[in-house]
């Protein structure tokens, strides 16, 4: 694969190998704290979507941008994640919803200007515990996809529905 950056051993799965066995202090516990995310999150739907969508959009991370989260058989609409890409916007959200992206957004691109009255909005909406959840997945999209698509890995990741899509 000539856009990874890592060299992995013939017949290994890139992901599963970097994820798993290159760093084996670091990954697996780094795929247990990214899984645990999905597995443990209390958001609602179009909240975590909002926010992981945003992060995906920003980081460039192709199998992130291609993915959607199901939850009891339910996922987003398939014109949810230009709605995303057009959060300040879109008719497509609730307050909750905008304010998901937004808290991505600014997350990853100036977390030293969320202010007072940012903060104001987002506790009108969420309580602590759901700022709390929302910070950590927000943290782990963040570091998790922009590390797969600096070292390549989002291409070795791509959903097969993209890939067949695209020809890649």
């Amino acid at each position: 694969m000539a856009d990874m950056f890592i060299d992995v051993p013939e017949g290994k799965d890139p992901i599963l190998y970097v994820w798993g066995e290159l760093v084996p202090g670091i990954g697996p516990a780094a795929s247990a704290f990214a899984m645990s995310v999905y597995e443990h999150g209390t958001l609602g739907l179009r909240e975590f979507e909002s926010a992981r969508l945003r992060i995906a959009q920003l980081n460039g991370c192709l199998f992130c941008q291609d993915w959607r989260t199901e939850r009891d058989g339910q996922k987003v609409e398939e014109t949810f994640a230009q709605a995303v890409e057009e959060w300040r916007t879109t008719r497509d959200f609730d307050d909750r919803t905008r304010l998901a992206a937004e808290y991505a957004e600014r997350y990853a691109l100036d977390h030293h200007g969320l202010d007072d009255e940012f903060w104001a909005r987002m506790r009108a909406a969420y309580d602590d515990r759901e700022i709390a959840e929302l910070t950590m997945c927000i943290g782990s999209w963040l570091s998790f996809g922009r590390l797969n698509r600096v070292l390549g890995l989002d291409v070795a990741c791509v959903l097969p529905s993209h890939v067949v899509g695209s020809g890649r």
